[in-house]
């Protein structure tokens, strides 16, 4: 359950809703599974897992979501190979070659019988809700995840005043400058990754992984005008993680003095399990957040 990627959102007007209301919201959009005939289906699940729990599940004041995708999959393989048995059989029948357009509606026909039997595969994606601080955070390396759960959010919600987060100080010049000068705030440490791209149309870029940053040959292609365009980095050695561009957080991962906390405590049930996950997880993030926006001066304070 702990997040492994970051998109971010303000949310820019007071957040009204509890946790009862806005399950009660969702629920029109709770996710069913796919029809028949149906290419997808997407809607809320219970984060917990089981559908019959609630659609929000509240934790000191921090609110989970989990929006489930289910997908109908016909293997191109299998559907070119029947299609072809089809069009022989037809076009001998015939005695003649099946126009273009007798052959897509062939195809179409074949898809339509086949989708029944095609089998599927679900994907969940999680985000919560911060009223307090006026955030919602997407566990999605993909804008577009995150996009459509921020959709799907304001039909159940009828509007949401929620937008991408926005800053004073571009990152990439501020990334840029921490390699260049080699110093970085107090608790914010390099690591060992990059990713550096030269400005201009026919942009060259470098990748750099388990490679010391202050060595000279990283300094030679900041002096050539290359920028930072994603960056590994801890905080406070309570996180690490990629930062990039956009100021969104890659491959997040929570550092020992975080998970120190979770074994001194001795739980084996699965829903105080996920409980503590999320007070925990929460929490730290409640302080990350506005700490690494703040490097970078922030223009969308709720």
């Amino acid at each position: 359950m702990w997040f492994k990627n970051l998109s971010l959102f303000r949310i820019t007007e007071p957040f009204t809703f509890d946790p009862d209301e806005l399950a009660e919201k969702m629920e029109a959009l709770r996710f069913r599974p796919c029809g028949a005939h149906e290419e997808s289906s997407y809607g809320w699940a219970a984060p917990m897992g089981n559908s019959g729990q609630a659609l929000v599940h509240a934790t000191n004041g921090y609110m989970m979501l989990c929006v489930k995708k289910q997908e109908r999959v016909l293997p191109t393989a299998v559907v070119n190979e029947m299609l072809q048995e089809k069009l022989a059989d037809q076009e001998e029948q015939q005695g003649r070659k099946l126009s273009k357009k007798e052959r897509t509606r062939l195809k179409d026909e074949l898809i339509f019988d086949l989708f029944p039997r095609a089998f599927t595969f679900s994907r969940k994606t999680y985000a919560y809700i911060d009223p307090k601080g006026g955030w919602l955070v997407v566990d999605a390396a993909s804008s577009n995840k995150a996009e459509d759960l921020l959709s799907l959010l304001r039909r159940s919600l009828g509007s949401l005043p929620a937008v991408p987060i926005n800053t004073t100080n571009n990152p990439v010049t501020v990334m840029t400058q921490w390699l260049v000068s080699q110093q970085t705030p107090d608790d914010i440490v390099v690591e060992d990754e990059c990713e550096l791209r030269s400005p201009g149309e026919e942009a060259s870029i470098i990748r750099c992984k388990r490679q010391d940053l202050a060595l000279p040959e990283i300094q030679n292609h900041l002096d050539s005008g290359k920028e930072v365009i994603q960056l590994a980095l801890s905080w406070a050695d309570r996180l690490s993680f990629v930062l990039d561009k956009n100021l969104a957080i890659k491959r997040l991962r929570f550092l020992d003095l975080v998970q120190d906390q979770l074994k001194e405590l001795d739980i084996e049930d699965e829903a105080t399990r996920f409980d503590v996950d999320f007070a925990i997880m929460s929490a730290e993030l409640g302080l990350f957040l506005p700490r690494i926006i703040a490097l970078f001066g922030d223009v969308s304070q709720p």
